[in-house]
């Protein structure tokens, strides 16, 4: 005889191309069914103008196929997702209820929505929750404190946490969850999207390098991402002015508010190449032009860092700042890459750089060992982390 699925609600703001492929996953599975409630209603809409990437962006990639979703209305007067009153759903809780779930997953807290989702269902159904966020920009002072108590007073509402790595876990044992209530779930991306059987993104790569000026022998240092200031990525510019070597090639993908200074402080150095935005499609072959991917970023908010989970299953070497959430996880120091502070690590970065360019095994070397060390890092982690024994 069958047994029914488990029904997991789960309530998140818009549809973004790391959730959907697990959401899909999920759906297939003998165990769960999901149901997921977008609170960001107008996202449904299309394409939106990124004030970031300065791009009106509509992702190429399908995002709302193979599992049950809702966009909820949203009363919110300025909608989204830049502020605390930018999801106001009246009839969220009372939607979920009528869809008879056996548990709940909830997307972050600081929406007003959200929380209320939290606070309603607390002891009617058990409450999972996942987020990113880590201590590493915490200032010591009374708002700290303040901040503290408050924030356990909202995780008081959740009965498990799927933490995403070390830094995150960390973070919900000092807002008072218990190492029981935690379960591990690490940030993920479709890693079979960006790897390659046949070599052809590697051959897209090599031509599109060669019409850019980049031979075989040099080493190309790659920033994918919005240029913005707590991504920092004039960093990139600062190790160019170290490394005077020719074979050191910077690549700059993406737009945004920095683009402009960026493009006047690399001046005539031809080494520096801007490509502009570059969609999801096109990523694995973006992370092939660069030899070495680096993000420098100084936060604060930057939580994780899913665009080195990508570089790494394209097989890139990494340079991650230790203010990404994902470092602690994702770099092995010395092996796949190098972590390094980013107000003070110029030099540091500046001199690996260099032993990797008269170095090409070890270049080689590292780059295999990202491919090993994402592995571990995959949407079957998620599914497995769900499927815990007693979880729902």
């Amino acid at each position: 005889m069958s047994v029914a699925k488990k029904r997991l609600a789960i309530v998140t703001s818009h549809p973004i191309q790391y959730n959907a492929p697990w959401f899909k996953l999920l759906a297939g599975s003998s165990t769960i069914h999901p149901g997921v409630f977008y609170t960001w209603e107008q996202s449904a809409a299309g394409p939106k103008y990124d004030p970031d990437f300065k791009e009106r962006i509509e992702w190429d990639v399908p995002l709302l196929e193979g599992y049950e979703y809702h966009f909820v209305k949203n009363k919110a007067s300025d909608p989204g997702t830049h502020h605390f009153r930018g999801l106001i759903n009246p009839t969220l809780n009372a939607e979920i209820t009528a869809w008879r779930p056996d548990a709940i997953l909830v997307y972050g807290w600081s929406f007003d929505s959200h929380l209320k989702c939290l606070r309603h269902f607390h002891q009617k159904l058990p409450v999972l929750f996942r987020g990113d966020s880590t201590l590493l920009d915490e200032r010591p002072g009374f708002r700290r404190h303040l901040r503290r108590w408050f924030l356990k007073w909202v995780y008081s509402h959740i009965d498990y946490a799927l933490y995403v790595g070390a830094n995150n876990k960390e973070y919900f044992l000092k807002h008072g969850l218990r190492e029981g209530q935690l379960v591990y779930a690490p940030h993920a991306i479709d890693n079979s999207r960006f790897q390659e059987p046949d070599g052809h993104y590697r051959e897209l790569a090599f031509e599109w390098r060669a019409r850019l000026g980049i031979g075989h022998n040099d080493l190309a240092l790659l920033f994918a991402g919005k240029l913005e200031p707590k991504k920092n990525p004039s960093f990139l510019l600062e190790i160019a002015k170290r490394v005077s070597d020719p074979r050191l090639k910077v690549i700059f993908a993406g737009t945004g508010v920095l683009e402009a200074r960026l493009r006047e402080e690399a001046g005539a150095d031809r080494r520096v190449h801007f490509i502009g935005f570059q969609n999801q499609l096109q990523m694995p072959i973006v992370y092939r032009l660069g030899d070495i991917y680096i993000l420098p970023s100084r936060g604060p908010g930057e939580t994780w860092g899913l665009g080195v989970n990508e570089a790494m299953a394209s097989g890139s070497a990494i340079m991650m700042s230790e203010k990404a959430g994902g470092s602690a996880d994702l770099v092995e120091d010395g092996v796949n890459g190098i972590r390094f502070d980013p107000t003070t690590g110029v030099e540091k970065c500046s001199q690996w750089v260099s032993r990797l360019l008269d170095d090409p095994s070890l270049l080689a070397d590292m780059k295999k060992a990202s491919r090993r060390r994402i592995a571990a890092f995959s949407y079957q982690q998620i599914m497995d982390a769900l499927l815990s024994p007693g979880l729902l």
